[in-house]
């Protein structure tokens, strides 16, 4: 049995992804989103080569920025996303999300982020080590780890890759370090309580916020 993280008095942000939103309401979907609490929105893009789905780019993000108030962070599910920051940045995203895989620099495109003045996290697949991020822990404001695969809605969490919240909970803490620690994959109101024992501070949803039966306030409401 994995050993929980110690219980804190962490303020548990959840941020709503809408790659479970009815695209052809996005604007809808986000203002009630943002009416029933969520701490900022998540955008999902794929360039169909890291992850094998094609999502969205700029001109969604520039879209959202004119429709809501709510951070907006723009999760980069891309090869070399050093090549789309400075776009992104433009186009409104407060922050960007960037995956240690799939690309051949990850110290540069951290900085590149930091000299454009935007937030900067980074972002662990399910099969990769806690310590791919030892290096560069100590420069970002988020370290996001996936709890399922990446590229597609929906999915179950993976239980083992809670273990690597607990890992990642006890570097934060030990170091002293202030980056946020999100997890994204399978959070619903029956796992979110797991991640955040595990040492979550941010839950990023989107199928339990924008497909549930109840309302989307309620669906807030029930993760926490």
């Amino acid at each position: 049995m994995t050993k929980q993280s110690q219980p804190t008095q962490r303020k548990i942000k959840v941020a709503a992804s809408i790659l479970a939103a009815d695209f052809g309401h996005l604007a809808a979907a986000v203002d009630r989103a943002e009416q029933a609490g969520v701490d900022r929105i998540h955008v999902d893009v794929m360039d169909g080569h890291f992850v094998p789905n094609i999502s969205i780019g700029t001109p969604v993000v520039a879209s959202l920025r004119k429709v809501t108030s709510l951070p907006l962070e723009t999760h980069l599910m891309i090869d070399e996303p050093i090549r789309y920051l400075e776009l992104f940045q433009q186009a409104g995203s407060d922050s960007l999300l960037v995956h240690v895989e799939g690309q051949s620099n990850l110290h540069r495109t951290v900085q590149a982020a930091k000299d454009l003045g935007i937030g900067i996290g980074v972002v662990i697949n399910p099969a990769t080590p806690v310590d791919a991020v030892d290096a560069i822990i100590d420069q970002v404001d988020q370290v996001l780890v996936m709890t399922v695969d990446p590229g597609f809605g929906g999915q179950a969490l993976i239980p083992s890759t809670l273990a690597k919240v607990i890992a990642l909970r006890d570097k934060i803490d030990t170091a002293g370090l202030q980056c946020e620690l999100s997890v994204d994959g399978g959070i619903s109101p029956a796992t979110a309580p797991e991640a955040i024992a595990a040492g979550a501070d941010v839950l990023v949803a989107g199928s339990a916020i924008f497909r549930s039966e109840s309302s989307i306030a309620d669906a807030v409401d029930a993760l926490g």
